[in-house]
């Protein structure tokens, strides 16, 4: 028989006195609350309790024995007690894995977060590399583009698109760029996770699909890198509008074929269970989902 239940049966037998006490308040037969006793007492090969018609006793291993039983399931019931609180409140150490280019956006609501759960700490990391979610011991990873993994969960929290633009420098000394499939003669430089690898895609304002191949002198896995290089008139870059909102308000980048939008992309927290998402991981995946819905127009500035 089930151990824990018998340990159950048994510690309710001496605190109610009974075995006809312990049923009811174990919500289960008096022939069953005997039976796990007696399962007890055979797999230790002891006996724990006297039974007369008129009361139950403890014999003195079976003294010993409740004391330490009465303790363990004390000590159960404060795990999950401890448990539920974590479960209801976020508490404890979250571990959050971003994309690099990624944290300037994400930050805010970190901060958001310790302030409203003074219980809690974050540990971001950041990088551009797939992690191992368990085996990193990581919570929740933000990233750009969706992963190849099927066991992990996705939380869609936004769509984005990039935006095509270069540095006023560069337009000035090679001209400013009119038709999509002029980029073909441009240096293009590229993030290394662009889904599509050198074939940028892009959806022309009367809705029709179109491509082009690019190619470049500079291949990065970070977003900052690649802006950094097309304010310095390096070329030409598909950057997250959030990354360069600033830059182009401010002239430092220009955009260019404002009549093609890149496609649509989306922004997502993956985490590796479905089901008993803890407090944290939750309330942290919402607020995010709040913060992207506010800064839309950032994320994606066609919309």
């Amino acid at each position: 028989m089930d151990r824990f239940a018998s340990l159950t049966a048994f510690v309710g037998v001496v605190d109610t006195g009974g075995f006809s006490a312990a049923a009811r308040r174990l919500n289960m037969s008096t022939t069953m609350v005997s039976n796990h006793v007696q399962a007890l007492e055979d797999r230790l090969g002891v006996r724990l309790l006297n039974r007369t018609t008129r009361k139950v006793s403890l014999t003195e291993i079976g003294k010993a024995y409740y004391e330490r039983s009465a303790q363990i399931l004390a000590e159960l019931e404060q795990a999950d007690d401890i448990a539920g609180a974590l479960q209801a409140t976020p508490r404890g150490t979250l571990r959050v894995h971003s994309a690099t280019h990624m944290v300037p956006f994400i930050a805010p609501v970190v901060t958001r977060l310790l302030s409203a759960h003074p219980d809690l700490k974050v540990e971001l990391m950041m990088g551009e590399t797939s992690v191992d979610l368990i085996d990193e011991g990581f919570d929740v990873a933000l990233r750009m583009t969706t992963p190849s993994d099927s066991s992990l969960i996705v939380r869609n929290l936004a769509t984005w698109r990039h935006v095509l633009c270069c540095s006023p420098g560069y337009a000035d000394s090679y001209g400013r760029v009119q038709e999509l499939a002029e980029l073909s003669d441009r240096n293009c430089v590229r993030h290394v996770n662009y889904p599509f690898g050198d074939e940028w895609r892009f959806v022309h304002r009367d809705g029709h699909k179109a491509s082009v191949r690019i190619a470049g002198n500079l291949v990065s896995n970070s977003g900052e890198a690649l802006r950094r290089a097309a304010l310095d008139g390096v070329g030409i870059v598909l950057a997250a509008g959030f990354l360069v909102s600033d830059d182009l308000e401010a002239g430092r980048l220009v955009r260019l074929l404002p009549h093609y939008r890149p496609v649509e992309l989306s922004m997502i927290a993956v985490y590796p269970h479905r089901h008993h998402v803890s407090a944290k991981v939750r309330v942290f995946i919402d607020m995010l989902v709040q913060h992207s819905a506010e800064q839309q127009k950032l994320i994606d500035p066609y919309a």
